[in-house]
């Protein structure tokens, strides 16, 4: 039940802990029936009405406790039909000897009892100790009402309130009884809640009654010296003998078969594999005797502890555990609004489920810390053994339930009007059209996102009134498995267009919610690179050669298609590719394009990864390179936005090692040094850490003026297409000089016998696409040409404020 509510870390967790519980319990039972037992029976007992014929020590009682415990369990082993004859005979009993015990208290009258000598005292020696009983006394009552804690009779040690507590809450946990039987029950969901309330009431009462007759008639030192005064004062003393022993019977048998049936429970969820693989076996009648042996060897190995008292705060503290889960599951049912949970019982309530909860949390501690925290500290240790094993993930979990409801009220308090830029952070939208081929952008993505919302976002093309049901559904499952092979921290959102422009629009406008909604669309390179299947290569995606995964799930190999082979059609055109970027700047989102992620080291990609083994610059130019002429534009909001998106690159652990470098374009005409100075203050007001290098761009930059180079750069100025891509290439030459010279392929390099560090990634402006959709085409072929040979690129075009100097 349990595990079903609050998942089977958890469950199978306290599921182990109560059944511990009722294996102690049942050993409790049976120590508790041999020490009634040899009171009046053993070689030792020194009362005035012992018989004497049961010799005494450490192995008999344990002989004895071996003896009932064989009696008992052979009656769970032949099932619950016979224990529930067994269970009727008991109650009969106890009601008989009960009904005694109150017709003593009126019919007897006042009388001395002579006390047992303490264990380990020479009786003979001393005189004789009386205990009173006498009869209905308001003296007597008034006299019983303090507290006057003694030494416990089997420890030594002195009783107080969480002692006495501890043992006595034994007596009260047959509470779960029904629960555990539940599988026996012709209607469970009537008979537990039923047979449970009938069964605490009547307890209770009798409790109570039995507390208030015995203060009001026996005192103090006949209550503290004697545990069988019942016996002492009524009519016919055998019948309390056979009550006492039917009761420990009784409570032995139904701790015992509960703890069976609690160990069947958790062998069949299979959560802790083999070695309960035993307790799975079960008769023809559907008896798990199986479970029943296991639980008696058990037992049995408690039995050895022999102490009463110390183990019965034990078992009380793992009782606890047990029902603060219970309290714990239902609270978090409520707390979760979850519509399914209609609980009949109509006095229902969270504040008693929240009180359950402290107070057996209040209770564990008052008892034993020590056993308390090691129970906790069991729980935690089994949780996390399972949380690693790995457990069902279709039975529904409470924490899903709980994390939908917050996530739902914070979202509602996420107000985008309160955003302010010394938070922003970026939330990417990644298109992708084969994640065969995407990996390596994927996790780089990942890796940009700095905490923010991360999509995934593909487009399935197809018109739903031509198809008889909806294809994006069933695809969501390869998906998710994929996020979680490739252990990315991403969302995943699909959708249905009649091409991918339409599909990058629908995405653009409605993935997220509230205040996490996406501000950066990312997509792959268009290039005539032939595409590359990752699956292949990536340790992560190994799979067996039959085809499935562990669990039997078919292989992401299987559930994408293969990567488009060379020359083959291409779902996007250049012309919509272009304008996807488009429609993404109109929307105000930033764009960054990646072209040749593939190259990137895994050492670079991976998760968690702390290589320092060899240094890499990460290059970033904040100056559109098509447009020379434009002013500083490391100033601008698109430069600070590639500055911003660098930086944040290099706070992930396996890109620590990375030195960022700024290259500071000067025009033929700017004075060195003046500029590079504004921009070191500039960086140390955002502080940033970065290397800063100025290099001469613009020379011999053809005519046209500033004025002439209108909204859409260079592109849609008035400059020839040959001229145009003969600036391209001198920004490519001059991307790649100064990346040479990093990596000692220039004036310091390895002619020189010094190689420096080599750039593992370039950020580089992305000009504004035309006003024209004519000139899209041309605009690509100038990006292929910019960024051709640099390896890894982004090219980034970023429209919103993303830096602030304010505290």
């Amino acid at each position: 039940m349990i595990s079903r509510t609050l998942g089977p870390e958890v469950g199978g967790s306290i599921g182990l802990m109560f059944y511990l519980a009722n294996v102690c319990g049942c050993a409790v039972s049976l120590l508790g029936l041999v020490e009634s037992v040899l009171d009046v029976f053993g070689a030792d007992a020194t009362g005035p009405s012992g018989i004497r014929v049961l010799p005494q020590g450490y192995g008999w009682n344990l002989l004895y406790g071996s003896l009932l415990l064989g009696l008992v369990g052979g009656v769970c082993t032949l099932g619950a039909g016979l224990y529930a004859r067994a269970s009727f005979l008991t109650f009969l009993l106890v009601s008989g000897s009960l009904a005694s015990v109150l017709v003593s208290f009126v019919a007897v009258g006042p009388k001395d009892i002579r006390l047992t000598p303490r264990p380990g005292t020479n009786g003979s020696s001393l005189p004789p100790r009386f205990g009173h009983f006498t009869g209905f006394n308001s003296s007597t009552l008034k006299d019983n009402l303090g507290a006057g804690y003694a030494e416990d009779y089997t420890t030594g040690a002195m009783m107080n309130f969480a002692s006495v507590f501890a043992v006595l809450f034994n007596g009260c946990t047959g509470i779960m009884a029904g629960a555990n039987m539940s599988g026996e029950l012709k209607d469970p969901s009537r008979a537990i809640p039923l047979g449970t309330i009938i069964a605490v009431v009547y307890t209770f009462f009798i409790y109570i009654l039995l507390f208030f007759l015995s203060s009001f008639t026996c005192d103090r030192t006949l209550l503290q010296e004697d545990y069988g005064f019942f016996r002492a004062i009524s009519l016919w003393p055998p019948l309390v003998l056979i009550g006492i022993y039917a009761t420990s019977l009784s409570a032995s048998m139904s701790s015992l078969i509960g703890a069976s049936r609690i160990l069947h429970a958790l062998a069949q969820d299979d959560l802790f594999g083999v070695i309960l693989a035993p307790a799975k076996v079960v008769s023809g009648g559907g008896n798990p005797w199986g479970a029943v042996l296991y639980s008696w060897g058990l037992v049995q190995l408690v039995l050895l502890v022999g102490k009463l008292n110390t183990l019965a705060a034990v078992v009380t503290v793992f009782y606890l555990v047990a029902y603060a889960a219970v309290d714990l599951s239902c609270l978090s049912l409520e707390w979760a609004s979850a519509p399914n949970f209609r609980p009949t019982f109509s006095l229902f309530s969270w504040h008693t489920c929240l009180l359950g909860v402290a107070s057996c949390l209040l209770m564990m501690f008052l008892i034993s810390p020590g056993a308390a925290g090691g129970s906790l500290l069991l729980m935690g240790l089994l949780s996390a053994l399972l949380t690693a094993r790995g457990g069902p993930s279709s039975w529904g979990y409470v924490s899903q339930a709980l994390l939908f409801h917050q996530v739902r009220k914070y979202l509602l308090r996420l107000d985008v009007r309160k955003e302010h830029v010394k938070f922003w952070r970026p939330q990417l939208l990644l298109l992708v059209g084969n994640p065969r081929g995407a990996l390596p952008l994927l996790r780089l993505a990942n890796q940009l996102k700095k905490g923010g919302l991360y999509v995934l976002g593909h487009v399935i093309l197809g018109d739903l009134d031509s198809l008889p049901s909806d294809p994006v559904q069933p695809q969501y499952g390869a998906w998710l498995s994929l996020v979680d092979q490739a252990q990315v921290k991403a969302f995943v959102d699909l959708t249905l267009a009649s091409s991918v422009r339409q599909g990058a629009q629908h995405l653009l406008r409605i993935s997220g919610l509230g205040g996490m909604k996406p501000n950066t669309l990312v997509l792959g390179f268009y290039d005539d690179a032939p595409p590359q299947d990752h699956f292949l290569t990536d340790p992560a995606f190994s799979e067996p050669a039959d085809g499935t995964r562990e669990g039997g799930s078919p292989a992401l190999s299987t559930l994408f298609p293969p990567p488009r082979a060379p020359g083959s059609p291409r779902a996007l055109s250049p012309q919509d590719y272009v304008a996807t970027m488009a429609d993404a700047l109109k929307m105000n989102k930033n764009v960054v394009l990646a072209r040749a992620c593939g190259a990137l080291p895994p050492e670079r990609l991976s998760r968690g990864s702390w290589s320092t083994a060899q240094l890499h610059h990460v290059d970033v130019w904040p100056l559109n390179l098509l447009r020379p002429r434009g002013g500083p534009g490391y100033v601008d909001v698109c430069g600070l936005f590639l500055l911003q998106m660098a930086t944040i690159l290099g706070m992930v652990p396996a890109w620590h090692s990375a030195r960022l470098r700024i290259f500071l374009c000067l025009g033929p005409q700017e004075a060195p040094g003046a500029a590079e100075g504004r921009l070191r203050a500039l960086l140390s007001q955002l502080r940033i850490r970065a290397e800063v290098q100025e290099v001469v761009w613009g020379e011999g930059a053809g005519a046209g003026s500033p004025e002439e180079e209108e909204e859409g750069d260079f592109v849609n100025g008035g400059r020839g297409e040959a001229e145009a891509e003969a600036l391209a290439c001198s920004a490519n030459a001059l991307v790649r000089a100064q990346q040479a010279q990093g990596s000692g392929g220039g004036p310091g390099g390895p002619e020189g016998g010094d190689e420096g560090p080599a750039t593992a990634l370039t950020f580089l402006y992305l000009p504004r696409p035309p006003a024209d959709p004519a000139r899209y085409t041309r605009y690509l072929a100038l990006l292929e040409i910019l960024s051709r040979d640099l390896g890894p690129t982004l090219l980034i075009h970023g429209v919103t404020p993303v830096t602030c100097t304010d505290l």
